[in-house]
Parts: structure tokens; C-alpha cells; sequence
């Protein structure tokens, strides 16, 4: 079995106008499909980040796959390495940066979306299903989180593309209470997590406070301002929420640094409060993880197949929080459901999972999917492995098609939240860290 083709496939993907710190999502967020095929006719598929950047670093590696046994992924990955070795010094962190669009993590990015492919090939090849290719699963259906965010009015999409704004205009804390009881009717998640760092922190601790009153101490709590905080407002955000962001709930990356959260940490022992601080941002690869064990700075790694390197380091990354006595999640992007079964099929495969992971899917529309049959289904919040081989899913071209032809209409070819803030909000926003 030896891959003979390397099809690239850059989709656009209706999206609402979702805030975080980096500003508001475009009307479109963009998205690659890749597809590997054989000499014995299978085809493996991936998705990864989308615009001209992750697409050109994937054409950049199309010599190295093209013609390779997909087994063979440790010789593929030290290739992609020796090249990226000396462009990968400097700060590998996300904070100023959108994710997936880091110079430093290309490598780990395009061998990821590689691997996967590869390891689609070879649970085809095998008939097995992906987790079980790499090792068996820990558990057959892994839970995912509500994903809240502050937004705009509308569901995403440009003139007579537009979609229904299922959720509507969510900028308070009232109006965040109805977007969570929304969500979690149609998909039955039993965890909560808020994007933060939008509003005034004052109103995004009414919003905790509110969505504890309404759901009560079972639902666990957790807010993501993207270090829109000092370390002042950090502590004192920690301290007005001690109590609804315990019982299973974290303080994820609230302000800038990994010295900033270990200095954020430190205080809020010193007043006896033991809010666990989850991160995405200070801990973006392993030369990370002693640095943050020795600062306790993060106490839970929030970790990402597409950026960390694929599901096999993923493992890895399991393996490494266990032994440093870390707590692991997943956070998200956009995506549609070929990287919903990524991140499900790397949950299954880390044994130490200690949180329900972070997903954007609802956020995305059936319109959109590329996967055939239609959307990938969660049930009780979870999303279940089920016996197919590979990732269990399979390409609907026509849909494919359809994003493909959104990408070529679209005039943007990355990621710019502070530019759509700019166009609909204020012309003079910028990001500043820490806002408040």
C-alpha cells in the first residue's frame, strides 16, 4: 500500500458572529479537507486549519507523502522536522496569534492532518477503527462541553447564503442562560464552558453566577477570557467565582504569560482557593509542560490533535499530563464533522482525560457538512466510536464542492476577528492584552 495521490480540498463554512478577545468571527470560517489515496484503491481523509497558509504548507510537503507507505509516519515526521528546525525558535505560544496561524507549530500542524489521513489508510486497511489502530480505546463515547459565546445578531453566512440565527443576539447574561438551555436540549452536554473576555468581567461573572442558578452544581462551570485579564482582574474574577467553578470547573487562560497564571495562581492559594487554571495558550507543545509543573502555573493542559501534532502525540501528551499530575481536555475551533471524529477518536485513545472536551460543532450547519450522511450525531453530550473502520466517516462530494466553490468567492484567505470587529463594531478595536 503505497499512497499515490495528494488531493487538497479548501472549504468555506458558515459562521456566526461569535466573540471572543481576538475580536468577532467573519462570516465564513475556512477549513482543508485532505485526502491521501492508494495504490490499491482506499482513500484516507483528514481536516485542518483552512486559508492560504496551512494550504500552502501541505502543498510544501505533498514530495514527502506522495509515494510513502503511510506506516512509515515517524520517518515522515522527522522529515517535516529537519525542515521546520530552524524556523521553530521563539514564542510558540497563541496569545497574540489565532490558532492555526502560528509560524512557529507548522510543522506539527501539517504533520497532523497527515497522520491522521494516514491512520484513516491504514484502519481502512485493516478494518479497524482509528483508536484501536493506535492502541484501543479508553472509552467509546467521550463527552464534550457546551461551548458558550457572547455573539451579534445572525447565524453566519452573506446574503442569500445567509443561515437562520438559531441562537439570536447573546450579549448579556440572561440572554447566555437561554443560548445554554438551548444547547444543551438538543445535545444533552453535562459540562459548561463560557468564552469570556468579551464583555466587562463584571458581567461575565453575572453570567457564571446566572448559569450556576439555572443549572445548579451538577452542571460543572468553566470561563475562557483568552487573557483579556490582568492579573489583578484574574484574581479577583477568581475569587467572586470560587465557588461556581468548583466541583469540576477551571479558570482557563485568563491572563497573558506563563509567568502571569503562575502569579494568578499563587494568589488565589494564598486566600485558600483551589480553582484548578486550564490553558490552550501557555501550554501550546511539550517543552511547555516542566515549565508549567515547576510555575504551577496550569493545572490542566488543553489539548488539540491539529496543533499538538497529531492523535499519536496526543497520546503521548496523555501520557506526559499523568505522570506530571496535570488534568487534560480539548479546546476547539471551527470545524466540521471529519475533525469532530478526530477529536473523538483521540479522546478515546487518551487514557488520562480528565475533563469533557471542548467542541464548536454546534456553532456549524448541516448546509456545511462535508460528511456523507449528514451531521456526525451528539447524544448526551457525547459523540460515540462506533465499529467502522478508520475514522468512521466518509466524504460527500457534492457538499465538498459546495464549500470548495464558498472558499473561491470568499476575498479573505485567513483568519482576522480584529478586522471584522473593526467592520461591524468599532473602526478603531484593537486587540490590547490584558483589557481589563
Amino acid at each position: 500500500m503505497i499512497i499515490s495521490e495528494m488531493r487538497l480540498h479548501p472549504v468555506a463554512v458558515a459562521d456566526g458572529p461569535l466573540r471572543s478577545s481576538y475580536g468577532r468571527h467573519a462570516p465564513y470560517a475556512l477549513r482543508t479537507i485532505v485526502e491521501l489515496k492508494t495504490t490499491d484503491g482506499l482513500t484516507g481523509i483528514s481536516e485542518t486549519y483552512g486559508g492560504e497558509g496551512p494550504l500552502a504548507a501541505l502543498e510544501g510537503a505533498r514530495g514527502l507523502i506522495v509515494g510513502r507507505d503511510p506506516f512509515q509516519l515517524t520517518d515522515l515526521w522527522m522529515s517535516l522536522a529537519a525542515r521546520a528546525e530552524q524556523e521553530s525558535r521563539g514564542d510558540r505560544s497563541q496569545t497574540m496569534l489565532v490558532p492555526g496561524e502560528n509560524p512557529l507549530d507548522v510543522h506539527t500542524r501539517t504533520f497532523a492532518a497527515l497522520e491522521v489521513a494516514c491512520l484513516d489508510l491504514i484502519g481502512k486497511a485493516v478494518g479497524k477503527p482509528l483508536c484501536d489502530v493506535v492502541g484501543g480505546r479508553a472509552r467509546s463515547k467521550p463527552p464534550f462541553s457546551a461551548y458558550l459565546f457572547y455573539k451579534h445578531g445572525g447565524g453566519g453566512g452573506m446574503g442569500a447564503d445567509a443561515r437562520e440565527d438559531e441562537y439570536g443576539e447573546c450579549l448579556d447574561a440572561k440572554s447566555m442562560v437561554r443560548q445554554a438551555r438551548q444547547m444543551i436540549a438538543k445535545y444533552g452536554f453535562e459540562e459548561i464552558k463560557l468564552k469570556g473576555g468579551v464583555l466587562d468581567p463584571d458581567e461575565e461573572i453575572e453570567t457564571i453566577r446566572q448559569l450556576r442558578d439555572e443549572f445548579g452544581e451538577k452542571y460543572p462551570l468553566r470561563i475562557d477570557p483568552n487573557c483579556a485579564w490582568s492579573v489583578e482582574t484574574s484574581v479577583r474574577v477568581g475569587r467572586e467565582l470560587k465557588e461556581e467553578l468548583s466541583g469540576g470547573g477551571y479558570l482557563e487562560d485568563p491572563t497573558a504569560t506563563m509567568e502571569g497564571m503562575a502569579e494568578v495562581r499563587r494568589r488565589l492559594l494564598a486566600e485558600g482557593i483551589d480553582t484548578p487554571l486550564a490553558s490552550n495558550v501557555a501550554t501550546t507543545c511539550f517543552e511547555h509542560l516542566p515549565v508549567a509543573r515547576q510555575l504551577d502555573a496550569v493545572q490542566i493542559v488543553l489539548s488539540d490533535p491539529h496543533y499538538w501534532g497529531g492523535i499519536r502525540a496526543q497520546q503521548h501528551l496523555s501520557k506526559f499530563a499523568e505522570v506530571l499530575r496535570l488534568g487534560l481536555s480539548m479546546h476547539s475551533n471551527n470545524h466540521l464533522g471529519v475533525s469532530m471524529m478526530i477529536m473523538a477518536h483521540a479522546s478515546a485513545a487518551c487514557p488520562h482525560l480528565s475533563y469533557a472536551c471542548d467542541t464548536h460543532y454546534p456553532w456549524q450547519t448541516e448546509q456545511d457538512e462535508v460528511v456523507l450522511g449528514g451531521r456526525v450525531p451528539i447524544v448526551n453530550g457525547c459523540v460515540e466510536i462506533t465499529d467502522k473502520p478508520g475514522l468512521g466517516v466518509e466524504l460527500d462530494y457534492d457538499q465538498l464542492a459546495r464549500g470548495e466553490e464558498r472558499y473561491r468567492t470568499l476575498p479573505y484567505r485567513k483568519r482576522d476577528d480584529e478586522a471584522e470587529m473593526q467592520k461591524h463594531v468599532d473602526p478603531n478595536w484593537k486587540r490590547i492584552l490584558p483589557r481589563w
